[in-house]
């Protein structure tokens, strides 16, 4: 594959014959070659900076009008003020030509290719294989390729040019396969699990969009339900437990997305609105919305958290055996579990951990590879106070950036939801256990504070949640 199929031309015919090549030869690409291909692009086709810094001096040298005393008049600092049209026109050309040169050389090709059938799938596979290259790769270059595609990938997949599809069983087999492929939260089992989820009782919408026939860009599943399930086997039952006419809940169980290289372009704001209408609209029964969202960070903030604080305390201990009190760790230790949390995980973890203090049991009971703490029920009683509490501590309280670490959190809390209510042992799955003790949160959409809840959460980071969750 050769990096000058990707050289824009003024050629249309030459352009068109480069994107059929490119994007006949890309996929067929191994990693490395990929990889090496994405390099060239961000170095060779990026900004023409010498031509940058000619056009800027050109602009700085610019000689503005002066009144008759000589003097550039204060309101002209905004551009307000020149009334000197050749001056004005020469000021247009040039921040015209500035503009066209702060493009990078690659941003025609996207727009081209973007332009190409099968162009946007070519590029949603280029800017997953750019996230892959990026985890080994910090330059600079690289990183402005990404945050350029991504960018226009945004414009592009707008929701005016993405169409709303709910999914049947008489849907072709491809997209029905498709379906089966990308469920990314509670994988369908059988032909028998994915028909029940698109019958009576369920709903599964998806976005779709021209350029990517028969496959959905993202999609949603929906249970309709008499109330806000608490566990996941609340969702998946085999029959409906009552007619669809006497549900008064609309839960999200499940919500994935089809292709890596979207990741960060949050279409799933704009699809859970669209289904909120809809479902509003055919059904006027249904007056709550909310999700059943896996937590999937919670284990591994709480297993860090219990990591460290046994290195603070093992610090601690050895400045008190040295009497030194250098380093002393006390400022970052701090009282993860309560008092009778600890007695009670002490004593009911014994038989199976070595453990000295509380969170040295717990760390060990969690960390375990069997999770064999989950199949006691002595063991659940006493791990779940500290678990549920420290779970809404996560939720609440830990932060990246400003906002939830927990990034189902994140995606829900960013369009308008509220974390409503913890549910324990919600997820007693393997996957559940290991990603988040078996926990499961709902979260829930009131549409009459989705819009306040969401500006909240951008501005300053609140997180809406209810007494309970605060409790």
């Amino acid at each position: 594959m050769r990096a000058s199929i990707i050289i824009p031309t003024d050629k249309i015919e030459s352009v068109d014959a480069n994107l059929e090549e490119f994007s006949k030869g890309y996929t067929s690409l191994s990693q490395e070659h990929r990889r090496d291909l994405l390099l060239v692009l961000a170095k060779g086709y990026d900004v023409n900076r010498n031509r940058v810094r000619e056009l800027v001096q050109q602009y700085l040298n610019l000689e503005f009008p002066h009144d008759s005393e000589g003097n550039v008049p204060d309101d002209e600092q905004s551009g307000g003020g020149v009334r000197d049209e050749a001056f004005l026109a020469s000021c247009y050309r040039m921040e015209r030509n500035l503009r066209i040169a702060l493009k990078p050389m690659y941003g025609d090709f996207f727009e081209r290719l973007n332009a190409y059938p099968g162009g946007l799938k070519i590029l949603a596979v280029l800017r997953a294989d750019l996230l892959t290259v990026m985890e080994n790769e910090t330059m600079p270059s690289l990183r402005a390729l990404e945050s350029y595609l991504k960018e226009k990938l945004i414009t592009w997949l707008s929701p005016a040019a993405l169409h709303l599809h709910q999914i049947t069983w008489d849907d072709p087999a491809s997209l029905l396969e498709k379906i089966v492929v990308y469920e990314a939260v509670h994988p369908i089992r059988s032909l028998q699990d994915l028909r029940r989820r698109l019958s009576i009782g369920r709903r599964c919408f998806g976005y779709f969009h021209p350029a990517i026939p028969g496959e959905p860009l993202i999609f949603i599943e929906v249970a309709l339900l008499k109330a806000v399930a608490k566990t996941i086997q609340e969702v998946l039952w085999d029959d409906p437990p009552f007619p669809e006419n006497e549900a008064t809940c609309a839960l999200f169980y499940s919500i994935s997305s089809t292709q890596a290289g979207l990741t960060g372009i949050n279409l799933g704001k704009f699809l859970i609105k669209r289904v909120i209408e809809l479902v509003r609209r055919d059904m006027p029964n249904i007056m709550v919305f909310a999700t059943l969202s896996p937590i999937p960070g919670y284990m591994q903030w709480l297993l860090s958290k219990l990591a460290s604080q046994l290195k603070f305390a093992e610090v601690e201990t050895e400045d008190t055996t040295n009497s030194s009190g250098v380093g002393n760790s006390s400022t970052f230790k701090e009282n993860l579990l309560l008092l009778e949390e600890e007695e009670k995980i002490c004593e009911s973890g014994k038989r199976l951990t070595d453990g000295k203090s509380g969170i040295e049991v717990l760390y060990k009971l969690l960390s375990s590879t069997n999770s064999e703490w989950s199949k006691s029920d002595h063991l659940i009683s006493a791990l779940k106070p500290p678990l549920i509490r420290l779970c809404a501590r996560y939720l609440l309280k830990e932060k990246k950036r400003g906002k939830a670490l927990d990034p189902v959190a994140n995606f829900h809390l960013q369009n308008g939801a509220i974390v409503e209510r913890i549910n324990w042992m919600a997820d007693p799955s393997e996957k559940g256990i290991r990603q988040s003790a078996g926990i499961m949160v709902n979260y829930v959409y009131r549409l009459e504070q989705i819009e306040e809840n969401a500006q909240s959460y951008f501005s300053i980071g609140h997180i809406g949640a209810s007494s309970d969750i605060h409790r």
